[in-house]
């Protein structure tokens, strides 16, 4: 076993630790779901900027969850989590690096590192999740609605022993000016984007996902960096958006009535006049 020492930041927004947990098991209209539970806590206050059950450990999850936490809690300098597959991903490397935040990984098969949101699971699984006994959830809606109530309502307001007695709310907003906060939604969600790049065919297409998207014509032939999520494919140019990549449906293209090119035009003229 590696020698371990306890440490704790005396300042809040220094260290937020990154994990994913297994949640309960739901019912919903007859069905089993899985559910998962991803969450950050400061490392000093125990306060949980943000989290949330999603029914998959995909990194859309922690996308969610990290916006989300910087958006209500400000920025962290440093991100501690382990070294599962949706932390090492380039997209929140990219993000971490452009909000100027450290990404932290701990060794492998060394869950102990992570202790302070261990122990915030192993909370919630003593004493959220006996709650859903007698009522279970119908749906993830309700779950989290009923998590995210007993998160604030119970967890963030009841005292720590390692906190000297005080509620994560309260060591948090005692040192709520230090909270570097980010305003420009807009931005927030670029820097998340999924990144690819893609060679534009003759056509004025790239694919992308199995998918096919038309972009403007002055990109036939470059190489174009994508980026793109649920909502939508963008093409980049040094870092800034410039365009909007259109999914082309073939079964609506079979429709689209074309217009005679110009120079066909033309050449229509000239042939009757050589006659």
């Amino acid at each position: 076993m590696p020698e371990r020492k306890r440490f704790a930041y005396d300042q809040i927004n220094e260290l937020w630790q990154g994990d994913l947990s297994h949640g309960p098991t739901i019912r919903v209209h007859g069905k089993a779901q899985k559910t998962f539970l991803i969450a950050y806590i400061d490392d000093c206050s125990r306060l949980v900027p943000y989290a949330q059950f999603f029914p998959s450990e995909k990194f859309d999850g922690l996308r969610i969850v990290t916006k989300e936490a910087v958006l209500r809690c400000g920025k962290p300098k440093r991100i501690y989590s382990d070294n599962g597959k949706i932390y090492r991903s380039e997209v929140l490397q990219y993000a971490c690096a452009e909000m100027g935040i450290t990404l932290i990984h701990t060794q492998p098969y060394d869950p102990q590192s992570k202790g302070k949101i261990e122990r915030f699971f192993r909370t919630v699984q003593t004493r959220f999740y006996p709650l859903l006994e007698l009522n279970p959830p119908k749906s993830l809606d309700e779950l989290n609605e009923r998590f995210w109530k007993w998160l604030e309502e119970e967890y963030h307001r009841k005292p720590h022993a390692s906190l000297d007695g005080k509620t994560p709310h309260e060591v948090f907003q005692s040192q709520v000016e230090r909270v570097v906060w980010i305003e420009d939604i807009d931005w927030l969600d670029a820097i998340f984007l999924k990144r690819e790049h893609r060679k534009v065919k003759a056509d004025g297409t790239i694919t992308l996902n199995k998918q096919l998207y038309e972009v403007p014509p002055r990109f036939i032939g470059q190489s174009i960096e994508l980026r793109y999520d649920e909502r939508g494919v963008y093409v980049y140019e040094d870092g800034k958006r410039v365009a909007e990549a259109i999914r082309v449906r073939l079964e609506d293209n079979a429709y689209v009535k074309r217009h005679r090119s110009p120079f066909a035009a033309v050449s229509a003229k000239e042939g009757e006049q050589d006659v």
